[in-house]
């Protein structure tokens, strides 16, 4: 147990904050809205301690998730990274009241994306260490920014090191791919997918929205997905749909909504003679994918569906090919890539005192 740490070691402190729900993306919006990407200025902030950094309103907020905690998160990597024994590295060679500066520096282009979950880690570690910052989530960092100075205890500071750097360089990452994707999209918006680090998937969607992404489902639970298996199993499109209406109206659950799976043109057809079909009940279904189609199916998929609902393009997403599939006129273009073959943003943290 925690319990058993060298007294040298500060405990874990959790920081709990409140954040407004961000809606559900269902309408269009202003570009600037969708991409919140903006140049910051190269000053550092004023010093204010991490326990209060911790506590200011965030600048993008996180996405809400009923169960998952931000900061048992950041508390499940500060112990795994010290198990019951503590940093020996640091114990065993820096006295424990040595105060040190450190800086973050960017070792390459992209978006900054963990600056707020930064100032947590540092808050759980360590309340007292101060923080100034030149840049926030979404804003630009390029090769060479020093962006963050950090003061206080020795210990505290590389306690901490590689579990904000763990966070801020892959949260960075997928914002920057998030970004280009977006930006070459348009005026489609960007998705992710369900394609997360296990544990991680709220830090890799907040990471999405900061990278000027929305968000897809958070998970199993609050969106019907109904994909070719479901279709097999319960015996095609029409009966699968009467199945999802009939259990969210039996189970009160109003506010669901549905999203139904196509391959081919016909299915698309098919989904919408449904819609079409005042005797059969589709109020909860709000969208289509179109999976893995060619440019030219999802066209005439979007033309036949003709705003009855939104739709989704989805496969053979790459940046290469993004910006061809937004200009068939799809509502949203999903990509698990964003998430799941993200490259790290290359950042350090280095002491200078």
């Amino acid at each position: 147990p925690l319990g058993q740490m060298s007294t040298a070691v500060a405990p874990i402190r959790a920081f709990v904050r409140t954040t407004t729900t961000p809606t559900t993306p269902s309408a269009r919006v202003s570009r600037a809205a969708r991409l919140p990407i903006r140049a910051a200025a190269s000053t550092m902030s004023a010093p204010m301690s991490a326990g209060e950094a911790a506590a200011l309103p965030y600048t993008i907020a996180p996405p809400a998730h009923p169960t998952y905690s931000i900061a048992d998160a950041i508390k499940l990597a500060l112990e795994e990274d010290i198990a019951d024994v503590g940093d020996i590295s640091s114990l065993s060679t820096i006295p424990e009241a040595t105060v040190s500066t450190a800086t973050l520096l960017a070792k390459a282009d992209g978006v900054l994306a963990g600056q707020a979950l930064c100032n947590q880690i540092l808050a759980a570690v360590d309340p007292d260490v101060t923080v100034s910052w030149s840049k926030l989530d979404g804003d630009v960092i390029r090769k060479g920014d020093i962006f963050c100075e950090m003061t206080g205890k020795a210990h505290s500071i590389l306690r901490a090191e590689r579990v904000l750097l763990n966070f801020m360089q892959r949260m960075s990452g997928i914002a920057s791919l998030t970004k280009a994707m977006a930006d070459a999209a348009a005026p489609a918006y960007m998705l992710e997918t369900r394609k997360t680090v296990p544990g991680l998937r709220l830090p890799d969607k907040w990471a999405v929205l900061i990278g000027g992404g929305k968000n897809h489902r958070m998970g199993l639970f609050d969106m019907i997905m109904i994909k070719d298996n479901h279709i097999a199993a319960s015996g095609g499109i029409d009966k699968a749909v009467a199945n999802a209406q009939n259990f969210l109206k039996e189970k009160g659950m109003d506010g669901v909504k549905i999203e139904v799976e196509t391959r081919t043109m016909d299915e698309v057809r098919q989904i919408v003679k449904l819609l079409d079909d005042d005797a059969v009940v589709t109020s909860a279904v709000s969208r289509v994918m179109l999976d893995n189609m060619s440019l030219d199916d999802m066209r005439e998929a979007v033309a036949l569906i003709g705003g009855r609902v939104e739709t989704e393009a989805s496969g053979n997403v790459t940046l290469e090919t993004v910006h061809a599939i937004g200009q068939t006129g799809v509502t949203f273009i999903s990509s698990g890539a964003l998430t799941h073959s993200v490259v790290a943003c290359d950042i350090s943290l280095n002491i200078s005192t």
